[in-house]
């Protein structure tokens, strides 16, 4: 799956970039005709808590998209948590697909 990583106003480190590459490419084995799929890395400014990094997926499959933001205290946690949503919404899109 080709996969675009953009961090939003900050350089994030190349064990970042592996880490979240190696996590999303899993998505492939729940569903094998992904298009590709774009990440945004942010920090939350004006949060006082220490949840202040989001992590947005957004994976295009055919004739659909899918999309997940997640805020957790790290971008390892947070990408952790939106590969189990993303993993939940393949697999409804999937049996959508069976049903029709």
């Amino acid at each position: 799956m080709k996969l675009q990583i953009h961090s939003i106003h900050f350089d994030a480190d190349k064990k970042l970039l592996e880490f979240i590459q190696k996590k999303l490419t899993k998505l492939e084995t729940f569903f094998d005709r992904i298009i590709d799929g774009e990440v945004f890395l942010r920090l939350e400014k004006g949060d006082f808590t220490r949840e202040n990094k989001v992590v947005e997926v957004k994976i295009n499959l055919p004739g659909h998209s899918l999309f997940v933001k997640e805020q957790s205290i790290s971008f390892e946690s947070a990408t952790d948590i939106a590969l189990d949503r993303l993993v939940a919404q393949i697999k409804k899109y999937k049996e959508k697909l069976i049903k029709h």
